[in-house]
């Protein structure tokens, strides 16, 4: 699973520490998230997606394998 979460965050000039304190989270979370190392919970992509203005189907890139 590929996450579009760099990308949009690059949008809005906010850095991993920015978005991850605006959803009370580590840094390392959302390093892990964005490189694909960590799958995060439903809750945790409605905060991701909710602070980047976006849905989290748009968030999330779905990859069969």
């Amino acid at each position: 699973m590929k996450t579009r979460i760099k990308e949009l965050r690059a949008r809005y000039d906010m850095t991993q520490d920015d978005l991850a304190r605006k959803i009370g989270v580590r840094r390392e979370t959302i390093l892990f998230i964005e490189n694909g190392k960590y799958i995060p919970s439903l809750k945790l992509a409605h905060d991701i997606a909710k602070v980047l203005k976006i849905t989290v189907d748009e968030l999330f890139i779905f990859e069969d394998d």
